[in-house]
């Protein structure tokens, strides 16, 4: 069956059929010439639930009226005027949306909210293990292959450090799973960032903390609108160039820039520096610069829970500490590095880090002083705020050596030291025996080894039964016995006569002192029960 008018193509529905059109039509008046292998399948029977696709030329070439058509006994005709392009569902789109649609129920599954995740980007959540901490930062980092069938994470805050992996259906082979993401880096400016001078209210918080507007100033510490809310913008540049952006609020939430190199913060100032310090935050690089120290920078991704047991990845696999490699040619002209990472073991782990990667030998580590009576300050930042800019000037001047394995120095055993002298070690000068005349020449040091030695039946164990006995009474210690040539029985008597001093039979060897009573004895086995254990 042909069309009644051959040469002119109208907005029509069809049912079943597409081949009534005429080939030379179709090629040469439709502008979707991409269509014209798969307008023409195989003749099917009408089916109620198989999609219609409308057809129209950009162009009508005909006066005549639009006229309806039978087609297995079905009438169409279409009503529109404006002509539009055919819409074919694909596939590809559909099963990206199948995989995208079951892998966030696997992610929701685990406390993720996925409302505003989108496939082949890097989504910044609240991490459901740690909740952000009392900040409640958005410190977890998911990213979702392009094609939506798999995802990994990490949580990016010091103190927990949760990752994993899943996908949408196990065994999923699609590249994206299996190729790691190639991140395109950024050129950034502040126009684009829309980065403004600090206001008046967050100059009033740096100067709470005892930084001061010069100091700001030559920092170039922006601030940015987000929303409701005005955030301190800390530019990350080199030679001058604005590399990346790391912002903060009031309540010491965090975030960065997406896409951009990781370089330390302050880079520029340690060019053709021989002594360099590295802190662990922002605040602490602008205090050192209070107390004189502009050879300062800080990392940009704060510090890791502990300290990896795994053997240092080669460079481009490094990706924690990325930032350390693309700054290697500052770092290498450095010869003495101090790392004044805070106090905290995160803190530690972190210098620990570093250290591995830049080599002990030309690191050096400092000690923060005391803010009250017994808490130490925790980074510079609280130095300069709690004692001021010549306490945080010493605390620089007296770093020390960074340990190396079996190289040590007085300093490092001062605690102890003046634990011993104060004599608050506890018994490590020794214990009396509990006999006078032979306090002068011995005493009972815990860790060392007493060897008691004579000739048989001299009375070596009894005479070890009634140290024990002593020791007990003097200090409360308890003991583990192996006397092999004692029985249980026997062993109990001896200990039990040492300790109430009466005998445990009325015998002879008693003489004139009263036998044991029944209270005392009773009294005498929970003491037993309480000071001694029986190897046997």
């Amino acid at each position: 069956m042909r069309l009644r008018y051959p040469h002119t193509l109208r907005p029509l529905f069809f049912s079943s059929k597409l081949a009534t059109m005429t080939t030379q039509t179709l090629l040469h008046s439709s502008p979707f010439p991409k269509l014209k292998n798969t307008l023409f399948p195989q003749r099917h029977r009408f089916s109620p639930h198989r999609p219609f696709f409308a057809v129209f030329c950009s162009k009508p070439i005909s006066r005549n009226p639009p006229s309806p058509l039978r087609t297995n006994g079905y009438h169409g005709a279409s009503h529109a005027s404006i002509p539009r392009p055919v819409q074919l569902e694909n596939p590809e789109e559909k099963s990206v949306e199948l995989q995208f649609s079951m892998l966030k129920k696997k992610l929701e599954a685990v406390g993720m909210e996925t409302g505003i995740c989108v496939p082949g980007q890097y989504n910044h959540l609240l991490c459901p293990e740690c909740q952000g901490g009392d900040q409640e930062e958005r410190s977890l980092s998911l990213y979702i292959a392009p094609d939506g069938g798999s995802a990994v994470w990490v949580c990016f805050r010091a103190k927990c450090g949760w990752k994993g992996s899943t996908q949408a259906f196990a065994g999923n082979s699609s590249a994206a799973s299996q190729v790691t993401p190639v991140k395109m880096k950024r050129e950034i400016t502040e126009e684009e960032l829309q980065l403004e001078p600090l206001c008046n209210e967050l100059l009033a918080y740096f100067s709470e903390r005892l930084i001061s507007r010069e100091t700001l100033e030559r920092n170039i510490v922006k601030q940015r609108k987000y929303g409701d809310q005005i955030v301190i913008a800390f530019t990350y540049r080199r030679n001058g160039a604005l590399i990346s952006c790391k912002y903060r609020d009031i309540n010491k939430m965090f975030w960065q820039e997406a896409n951009t190199d990781k370089i330390f913060y302050g880079l520029d100032d340690i060019v053709g520096q021989s002594d360099i310090i590295i802190v662990e935050g922002e605040m602490d690089k602008l205090a050192m610069e209070e107390a004189g120290f502009f050879n300062c920078v800080s990392v940009p991704d704060g510090a890791p829970p502990s300290v990896s047991s795994k053997e240092l990845p080669p460079p481009d696999k490094d990706k924690k500490y990325q930032y350390l490699w693309n700054c290697k040619d500052e770092l290498k002209q450095a010869t003495r590095v101090i790392l004044a990472t805070d106090g905290d073991p995160p803190g530690q782990a972190l210098a620990e880090e570093l250290a591995r990667r830049i080599g002990k030998e030309k690191c050096w580590r400092v000690r923060w002083p005391k803010k009250g009576r017994s808490d130490n300050c925790k980074d510079a930042n609280e130095v300069l705020m709690y004692l001021g800019p010549d306490a945080l000037k010493e605390v620089i001047e007296n770093a020390e050596l960074y340990p190396i394995r079996g190289l040590f120095n007085f300093r490092d055993y001062f605690d102890e030291i003046d634990a011993y002298y104060h004599r608050t070690l506890g018994y490590d000068i020794g214990i009396p025996t509990g006999w006078n005349n032979l306090n002068d020449l011995y005493n009972v040091v815990p860790g060392e080894l007493t060897i008691v030695t004579g000739v048989p039946n001299s009375g070596k164990s009894e005479w070890i039964d009634a140290l024990l006995c002593n020791l007990n009474q003097i200090t409360g210690w308890k003991f583990a016995l192996c006397s092999m040539e004692n029985r249980v029985r026997e062993h109990a008597r001896k200990l039990l006569e040492k300790h109430l001093k009466k005998p445990f039979f009325n015998e002879r060897y008693g003489e004139n002192v009263e036998r044991m009573s029944v209270e005392e004895y009773e009294q005498g086995k929970l003491w037993l029960s309480d000071t001694f254990s029986l190897i046997r």
